[in-house]
């Protein structure tokens, strides 16, 4: 993978290019032909957008399995665009593009949890063991549960859960002690959650978008962030940190979601074949993220990272810095506790 520094797009040149794509322009022009189905005038295309870099797991998975997949089992009436990188908008204004259907498809992580609250909870701190557990969860009843008002409250289906990763710190400082986090300008997502667990553990959160996290940390706007590794070395914010520390303090899961109007316009073997081929991909993008951890870690250590792996005081540190979270969902949400037991249920 090439190393490169990052330059991020300017709000006016995001504009133009999510103009040209809601009229059809841009992105990947393969036709389905090329990828083995019949060329057709009426084919409809299917824009994905999505946060990660073109070479992160995510765009891989759509690249080689959901895009052909779609494309061949649909026998030329589906296309696929696939716009990496924040090319449509970042998380917000793409997952909004598909909730208005300026946008076919789109892999957001829990961004809809701010009104939809069960979709918070993969999210909560220290919840999951491992992959196996999360994907225990997600791909069974649970996850079903999860996602039962998405639709009827924002106009998207869900379609597969697929993996961001387990989140760590990377910092300009090595990271030792529950103490170490006191005045660490940390960048979070902007969702309640997220913020809450920074300052729980004494950080000064800034909720940055993932569009200018590079240049936050060049600048020295801020000295840390949380994101799987795979992230970090995709987006190259390698260049401007020294530190992970493998905290593995929270999942983060990214959803396939289509809006529902442009599903209803569908077939029902165009149902089949869009639903067939998300599940493949996602699973295939679990599959390639859980392999890559190692590769990304090595190939991190050569760019000059260090890699810390937490004490179980500090391990046991920072799970109580985040149990008044806990209180504080059981207290807010009748279901809460019931839910998360069942969770913890599934690692066992």
């Amino acid at each position: 993978m090439k190393k490169f520094t990052k330059t991020w797009m300017t709000g006016a040149v995001a504009s133009m290019v999510f103009l040209s794509a809601c009229g059809g322009g841009g992105g990947d022009e393969a036709s389905s032909e090329e990828n083995g189905g019949e060329s057709s005038g009426d084919a409809k295309t299917v824009k994905v957008a999505n946060y990660f870099a073109a070479d992160h797991p995510q765009n891989v998975a759509l690249e080689e399995k959901f895009k052909p997949l779609v494309e061949e089992n649909s026998n030329g009436s589906l296309e696929v665009e696939i716009y990496p990188d924040s090319q449509l908008g970042a998380e917000e204004e793409f997952y909004e593009g598909v909730r208005n259907g300026t946008i076919e498809m789109g892999i957001p992580g829990m961004i809809m949890q701010s009104s939809v609250d069960k979709l918070g909870v993969p999210e909560w701190p220290f919840l999951f063991e491992d992959y196996e557990h999360v994907q225990n969860v997600l791909n069974g009843e649970i996850g079903e549960e999860l996602t039962e008002d998405l639709e009827e409250q924002h106009g998207v289906r869900a379609l597969a859960w697929s993996a961001n990763g387990f989140r760590m710190f990377s910092s300009n400082k090595t990271l030792e002690s529950i103490v170490d986090f006191d005045g660490l300008r940390l960048r979070m997502p902007n969702i309640p959650n997220y913020i809450e667990l920074g300052e729980q553990l004494g950080a000064n959160v800034s909720p940055l978008a993932i569009s200018e996290v590079f240049t936050g940390l060049e600048q020295g706007v801020i000295d840390a962030q949380d994101n799987p590794i795979a992230t970090l070395r995709a987006s190259g914010w390698y260049e401007v940190q020294t530190d992970v520390l493998e905290s593995r303090h929270m999942f983060s899961p990214n959803m396939y979601v289509i809006n529902s109007d442009f599903w209803n316009g569908l077939s029902e073997e165009e149902h089949q074949v869009i639903e067939e081929a998300s599940k493949e991909a996602a699973e295939y993008e679990f599959e390639v993220m859980q392999k890559s951890y190692e590769e990304d870690k090595e190939y991190l250590e050569g760019e000059g990272i260090t890699f810390t792996e937490p004490s179980d005081e500090f391990k046991q540190s920072m799970q109580e810095s985040a149990e008044p979270m806990y209180d504080a969902f059981y207290e807010e949400y009748d279901w809460a506790e019931d839910l998360v037991e069942r969770i913890r249920e599934e690692a066992e």
